[in-house]
């Protein structure tokens, strides 16, 4: 494993696992302190991100209002808020991408095939919407459980919404499959 493999995969656990790490340093620690904590995953996140870096540059600001949130209501509200405003983050970055092409897929998708047929083209601007709706759903079902208990939080944003996100890359790469041969075939 090369160095840079194990950096990536630090900061990929250390995004994963923030929603963990908050539950349990609430316990311990005041809110104002975990804020490092909500930078450092935002930040890993800014290093370890495969979208272009000017994309990538909204994902701290949603950090920083989630610190600011923290710190000025010296509650855990800015902590709980932050998987909300990573989603409307990337709803942002999706439908922006969806509205001035070429879309964040389309870009992915390029870069195992650089010569994507207009069908292909056609698809990554489908699934992008998929995704924005997906980013709004999972945003909104956030939301709705910062009002819970703090279990029903972790349960959420800490394991379901990542098996949500799982299940859909994976049914999409299904779907991919059929449409290219579909195409092959046509």
């Amino acid at each position: 494993m090369t160095k840079q493999l194990g950096i990536r995969i630090c900061l990929a656990l250390l995004f994963l696992l923030y929603p963990f790490m908050v539950y349990a340093g609430l316990a311990f620690f005041d809110p104002r302190w975990l804020i490092l904590l909500l930078l450092a995953s935002a930040g890993a996140r800014l290093l370890g991100g495969k979208f272009p870096r000017r994309v990538m540059l909204l994902w701290p600001a949603a950090a920083i209002v989630a610190a600011l949130i923290t710190l000025f209501s010296a509650t855990d509200t800015g902590l709980l808020l932050y998987p909300v405003l990573v989603n409307a983050v990337f709803l942002c970055l999706f439908m922006w991408s969806y509205l001035q092409p070429p879309s964040i897929i389309e870009l992915i998708a390029q870069k195992t095939d650089p010569d994507l047929p207009p069908s292909g083209v056609v698809y990554t601007r489908k699934v992008t919407l998929v995704w924005c709706v997906f980013f709004l759903l999972n945003g909104l079902i956030s939301l709705f459980t910062l009002f819970q208990s703090r279990e029903q939080w972790i349960l959420y944003n800490g394991f379901i919404s990542y098996i949500l996100m799982g299940l859909l890359m994976g049914g999409e790469w299904l779907v991919r499959q059929g449409v290219k041969k579909r195409n092959a075939g046509a």
